[in-house]
């Protein structure tokens, strides 16, 4: 089994916080599509591809003829599991009817929803081109359609934020009844127009005691609601975790076509240019512009420990060989003591206080 991500980077307009690879040139789109086929054809594999993401960028932003083309290929290359999960992630004000007729001809089962925010002033300043009062509109379209497969993404910790107007947000994304939310803490990432407004005083970072007790507020409300939480960042009703994303932490080998995408094999990593101009020279030449890394031992350790810990079941040190065993285990032992980590049959996994300094008990374990 393998999961199949493809990465549509064209967007109307770029966010401020967004760091993955994205375009405005739209015009580029027909190109682009007529690339990833091309590029299928010379990826093909006999591994049953179990799950499809349609990831961005904008996704929605492709029209009904390209999205077609796309999946029609999808089907024609590889061999997807009839039961395959296939989500694709949209934004609200593209959720139109005549983009839910498209969906009704397309093998998406899960729709992926970028929300954000349900404040019309915090989303002005994302630069985020939909409004509040589109968002519960949007899910009633899909719902109609048919998808019974939703997921939101949340942000919280934006500048002069206030706890109440974030448990405002909370209320209003569990009055969708959706099936999956995602919710992340603003980050000022390197290269985004965010970081450049923190680097200038525009605006300054949430302190942290507040962002904790969003996190943890958040953790307590999905609960009560009835939401499992078995990511860091990711809620789900029983049964409907997302399985594409549960790939990448369970070491599970995907394919990523696309400017951008990354793919694994269990053995080694590769990844396309991040660049739309040299990917689509690079697939039409016939001279795919690609990097490598083969993965040794102490590389293997690393994304395990990166990856399963995420999770609800924690790592198990099953997995380790002796050596790396002993290692991790020293290394967690004053988390352990000061209950940031517990050993339950023999799986590391991150308490309640442990998952907001996940990243740093993380690098903590990791081999150097």
């Amino acid at each position: 089994m393998a999961g199949l991500y493809i990465h549509i980077p064209f967007c109307a307009s770029r966010c401020v916080y967004c760091g993955f690879f994205s375009t405005t040139q739209l015009d580029l789109s027909q190109r682009y599509v007529d690339a990833l086929c091309k590029e299928m054809q010379c990826r093909q594999s006999q591994q049953i591809i179990s799950t499809i993401y349609l990831g961005g960028g904008t996704p929605s932003q492709l029209s009904s003829q390209q999205l077609k083309q796309l999946f029609s290929y999808i089907y024609k290359v590889y061999r997807v599991d009839p039961l395959a999960e296939v989500t694709m992630e949209c934004n609200p004000d593209d959720v139109t009817q005549q983009f839910i007729e498209s969906l009704s001809e397309l093998p998406v089962n899960r729709v992926s929803m970028g929300v954000q925010t349900f404040n019309n002033d915090r989303l002005r300043f994302l630069r985020r081109r939909h409004n509040a009062d589109q968002i519960a509109p949007s899910v009633e379209l899909l719902r109609r359609a048919g998808v019974s497969n939703i997921s939101i993404d949340l942000m919280y910790g934006f500048p002069q934020q206030t706890l109440s107007e974030w448990l405002l947000d909370i209320n209003k994304a569990l009055s969708l009844d959706v099936e999956h939310l995602s919710a992340y803490a603003l980050q000022y990432e390197e290269g985004t127009a965010l970081y450049r407004m923190l680097e200038k005083g525009e605006v300054n970072e949430i302190d942290e005691e507040l962002e904790r007790q969003m996190y943890f507020e958040l953790i307590d409300r999905l609960a009560s609601a009835g939401y499992e939480h078995y990511e860091i960042s990711n809620f789900a009703r029983i049964g409907c975790r997302s399985r594409h994303n549960s790939s990448y932490w369970n070491q599970t080998p995907y394919i990523g076509l696309g400017a951008a995408a990354h793919s694994y094999d269990g053995f080694k990593r590769q990844w396309n240019v991040s660049s739309l101009s040299e990917y689509l020279e690079g697939i039409e030449s016939g001279l795919q512009h690609v990097d490598f890394e083969e993965l040794d031992e102490s590389t293997r350790y690393n994304d395990l420990v990166m990856t399963a810990l995420r999770t609800c079941d924690g790592l198990s040190l099953q997995l380790l060989t002796p050596q790396q065993r002993q290692y991790c285990l020293s290394m967690s032992q004053k988390y352990l003591s000061n209950g940031w980590l517990k050993l339950v049959d023999n799986h590391l996994i991150l308490t309640r206080e442990g998952l907001f300094v996940s990243d740093m008990i993380m690098a903590e374990l990791m081999k150097v």
